[in-house]
């Protein structure tokens, strides 16, 4: 049974950082492609970033380019997402997806995905 488990989210104040985890387990996080998604109150689930499973190309949100990096460790076999100058915006609850081969033009859409975590919480103060 694949399980995905978010870490790292809290409340920090605009211009700081966070680094969330996502640890995995039933699966190797090098064989899917995985991603991070956001959803604030009464909005629907927006991309952030996602790793290809083929080669490694990182993905980005536009919102969050040259703020967050995603990242992987097999050996801990846990994806991370950085993120850095954060703003009020970010606020969200974020997820981590795990994927399998997802196409360069799918891996932006939540429905490409066939794992999610529980999430984790990221509140950003003004």
């Amino acid at each position: 049974q694949v399980q995905l488990v978010e870490s790292g989210g809290g409340l920090v104040q605009a211009g700081g950082s966070l680094r969330l985890s996502c640890a995995a387990s039933g699966r190797t996080i090098t064989s899917y492609t995985m991603g991070w998604f956001r959803q604030a109150p009464g909005t629907g689930r927006e991309f952030v970033a996602a790793i290809s499973r083929s080669d490694d190309r990182t993905y980005y949100a536009d919102s969050v380019g040259g703020r967050f990096t995603i990242s992987r460790d097999s050996a801990e076999n846990t994806v991370y997402l950085q993120m850095n100058s954060l703003k009020p915006d970010d606020t969200a609850l974020y997820y981590c997806a795990s994927g399998g081969t997802v196409a360069t033009l799918m891996i932006r859409l939540p429905g490409a995905y066939n794992y999610w975590g529980q999430g984790t919480q990221v509140t950003v103060s003004s």
